[in-house]
Parts: C-alpha cells; structure tokens; sequence
C-alpha cells in the first residue's frame, strides 16, 4: 500500500505523490532548448524528486542521462583535482553499467589516465562524440561544493566548452542541471583566509530557472484523488486541498506531512477540514529537521531576525526587493516570498512556528505564574472562560509594567500576550494568528479550546475614529468564522491611559473589549 513520503525521493509506485507533469513539461522545454540551469529551491522543496522523474523522463526520449550527487562525495574530493575527477568519472561508469551501455564502459577503461581538470576537458569532448546521443549531465546537492576554487574550475570548464561548442568548435554536453539552495551563477568564495569574499560568476552561462515549485490547489488535489481512489475514501477533494493549502501555500513538504500525519497519526481515511486543523496542530508541536533548519537561518542571522519581527509581530508592510540581501536571504532559505510586491512570510506554518517561537522566548523572562495558572480559567463544563483571562491580562500589564516600561510595552506588547496565554491553552488549545495589514496592523488571533473557538483582536489604540473601524473589521471576522461573540484588547500608550473593560454590541455580535 502506498505511503506519503517526507523523507528523501518520492517514488510513484510507493508513494502518493502530487502530479508535476506541467512542472516537468516546463523543464523539459528548457532542455530541449539546450539550456543549461540551476534548480535552486529550499531544502525539501521537491528538487531531489523532480530530477528523478525527470531524469526517467529524459531517458525514455533517447537521452543519456549522468546522474550524480554531490552529498556522498568527501570533502576532500573537492579540495584535490585527481580525486574530484576519479569521483566524478566513476559516478558516470556507474550511471553507464546501470544503463547496460558497455561500448561507452570500454570506451572509459581505455581512455587514458586523467589527473587535473585540463584532463577532464578532453575526455568529455571524446566522451561526447563517443556517445552518439545527447547527453545530460545532472548534479543535486551541489551546495556542498561550491565555497572552493576546484568547484569554481569545474563550472568555468564546462562554460568554455559550452561557448565553444555553440561555435562548432567543441563538443560538451547538450544540458547541465544542478541543483542545490543556492544559484551558482552568484557564488561567494574565499580565496584565502586573510581575503575578504569574493564573488565569482563562472555560470552566466545558466538561464533563469522559473518553474514554480511550490504546489498550487490542483496539484494538491491530483494527490488527494490518487488517495481517495486507492482507499476508497469519502472525502472532498477540492475543499481539502484549498484548506491544506491555505496553511501551507504549497510548500511541498508541509503538504505531504500534513497529509501523512492526517493519514498515519490521526489514523483517518475519510477526511475532513477540521482533520487539516488538528494535524498542523500536531506538526507545529513536533520536532522536525525543517522547523529547526527555519528557527537555526532566523537565529543565526540578526538582520533576519529583525526583519521577520517587523512583518509579522509589528504589521509592517515592507515592499519586496530581492537587490536587498536581507530579503533576498530569506527567500533562498524558503522563509520569505514576494506577495504582490510585498515581502510575506512563506506560509502560515511558518509564521505560527515563529510566532511560537518568539513567545516562548519572552516568556523566559517574565514571571507570569502568579497570573496564569491554567486551573483558574477553566469553567465547570470545561471550557475557557475567556473574559477572566482577558481581565487577568489587564491586571499583569497594569501590576508588571510602568510608565517606564512603555517602549518595551509598544515592542513587544503583542508577544507578551501570546507568551501570557500559552500555558492556559497548552495542551487542549491551539492558538493561529492572522496578521491584518492595516492603518492599525492589526493582529487576530483564533484560539480553539476543546470544540469552542475564540477571536481575539490584538491592536495599539489611536483613537476612536480608528476603534469603531476597527470593531466593525471585528464583527465582519467573526462572521466569517461563524462566531457569535469576539474579544479585543486594546494597547493604549496614552499617559493618561484608563484600565477598562466593555462589552459592546456590534451588529449581532458581542465584543468584550479590554485597554491595557
């Protein structure tokens, strides 16, 4: 029986998988153009199985295909020219002796001994003329290589046979593909340890890679159906594909995990939306080499750091400019992407872990234990009395923070709101925040409780103008969560601030509004 599959190359036969057939017509129409590119997306964005199938593909349209990888490779191999070229010859015998291609297997062992990168020019024009087919060379994982002069030599070599081959005066590979985070064509190398980087451009050659990657609601649901056929399941396809999609914005390895988790952890056949629910619940609370590649890129990087907080804590609209190397760094680790011009955190998942992130480590600093012990806002039937959790909230910030605690208040206000509530909700809650890009960036959290759900609207006050707009952006949301009653707090920054609290009717809907 099929598996979803997370880990490593995804195989049709074993794995449910998304249909790409448009992904790889795209490619190989750059391939049939003879172009050479460099697929360079995320880490467990789909590239490892996108060069398998397309390598399958390309074989069965009479191509040679050389298919290696770079990840098995010692580092060694590409510090020293006769060990890289014996490693990269015997990855082309292998690809040869599994093909059954025993004249070009005899034409290596007769050819003579290669021992620098010079060597190596030569028996790929032999090579080539030798095969009698066009040949593709295919290289993943090539990131590990590629901060070292012998890497740089490679690429150099294979431009000049591929300009002199365009002037019929060498004979190279019909297509290079590699693949890897980053794009080769702007590399940064240290040359020697006392030199600053540099950077090296031995690819212009390569054109714009510009296939989408990431999963649209049709390939989503081309999966689901390949599911529902093969366990004869009741379910929507459509309906669960937009919603897997709305946390995740296709990015291919949280739409398979979801899946699996929907499938293997939940133990579910038939599913439904709150099934996607509460299996990125349980993905946001697991511990996984992607999350923790996501949280490493954000700590290891201050200018990172600060750009995500103002996007998603402060509501900050930054318009997108990939010359920026800031954001240009996000979007190569898969964090941040271009909306419309606007630079976005990738997807919900992402910002709700950062989110998470981020309020956890306020919440170390702060001693909120005589205020948020969990047992005092749980009602009799078991639910959240959420009123009282706001009212305690108020009391913290009114106890806790003065005057001069102000700037830090405005700073981090919002945070310390989703660090107060974690431990009441731990446990049967989850909490999803919606960042609303307003005049007054406002933040909307939904909490769900055991089968209840609450709104909260987290925003600074300016003003009353701004407070009733904001109160009917309120009442329209809770519409279309079909919630009857919603919650506001209020910032207010004010000197001469009021501590309040109000129930205020708007339209058929009640809000219980807090100024702290």
């Amino acid at each position: 029986m099929k598996k979803f599959n997370v880990t490593g190359v995804c195989i049709p036969k074993e794995h449910y998988m998304v249909d790409i057939r448009n992904k790889l017509k795209q490619i190989m129409d750059l391939i049939a153009r003879g172009h050479y590119f460099t697929i360079n997306r995320p880490r467990q964005y789909g590239k490892t199985t996108a060069m398998y199938l397309l390598a399958n593909k390309l074989r069965k349209k009479d191509y040679l295909v050389i298919k290696m990888s770079f990840e098995g490779l010692s580092s060694k191999s590409f510090t020293d020219e006769a060990i890289f070229i014996k490693n990269f010859v015997r990855e082309v015998k292998r690809n040869l002796q599994l093909r059954g291609k025993e004249n070009l297997l005899q034409f290596i062992e007769d050819y003579q001994q290669l021992s620098d990168i010079n060597d190596l020019n030569y028996f790929i024009t032999d090579f080539i003329r030798e095969a009698k087919q066009e040949v593709v060379l295919m290289i993943d994982e090539v990131d590990k290589s590629s901060n070292n002069q012998l890497f740089l030599d490679f690429l150099g070599m294979l431009r000049t046979k591929y300009l002199l081959a365009k002037e019929g005066e060498d004979y190279t590979f019909h297509n290079v593909i590699l693949a890897g985070v980053h794009d080769v064509k702007n590399l940064k190398l240290k040359l020697r340890s006392d030199e600053e980087e540099k950077f090296n451009s031995p690819w212009n050659i390569a054109v714009k890679f510009k296939v989408e990657m990431s999963f649209d609601v049709a390939e989503i649901s081309s999966m689901l159906r390949d599911y529902k056929k093969d366990r004869k399941a009741e379910m929507n396809v459509q309906i669960l594909a937009e919603e897997i999609y709305y946390y995740t914005s296709g990015h291919p390895y949280l739409v398979s995990k979801l899946a699996k988790i929907i499938d293997e952890e939940l133990e579910k056949t038939n599913w439904d939306k709150s099934d996607v629910q509460q299996a990125v619940k349980v993905l946001l609370n697991e511990r996984n080499t992607n999350f923790e590649s996501l949280i490493k890129n954000i700590e290891n990087n201050k200018d990172l750091h600060q750009l995500i907080y103002k996007i998603i804590v402060e509501g900050e609209e930054l318009t997108y400019n990939l010359d920026n190397p800031i954001i240009e760094l996000g979007e190569l680790h898969g964090i941040l992407k271009n909306e419309n011009g606007i630079v976005k955190v990738h997807n919900k998942i992402y910002e709700q872990r950062i989110y998470n992130y981020l309020s956890s480590k306020l919440e170390t600093t702060l001693d909120m234990t005589a205020y948020n012990y969990k047992d005092n806002f749980i009602k009799k039937n078991g639910d959240l009395d959420f009123e009282k959790v706001l009212n305690k909230f108020q009391l913290f910030i009114k106890e806790q923070y003065s005057s001069q605690d102000k700037e830090f208040l405005e700073r981090k206000g919002r945070l310390i709101f989703l660090a107060f509530i974690k431990p009441i909700i731990n446990g049967r809650g989850f909490d999803f925040k919606e960042v609303q890009i307003s005049e007054e960036k406002r933040l909307d959290i939904v909490i769900t409780y055991l089968d209840k759900k609450y709104i909260v609207e987290l925003k600074i006050w300016r003003g009353e103008k701004y407070h009733q707009k904001g109160l009917e952006q309120l009442g329209n949301y809770l519409d279309t969560q079909n919630v009857e009653q919603g919650y506001l707090v209020s910032f207010d920054f004010n000197q001469n601030k009021e501590y309040k609290q109000e129930k205020i009717e708007q339209g058929d809907k009640e809000i219980f509004a807090i100024w702290v």
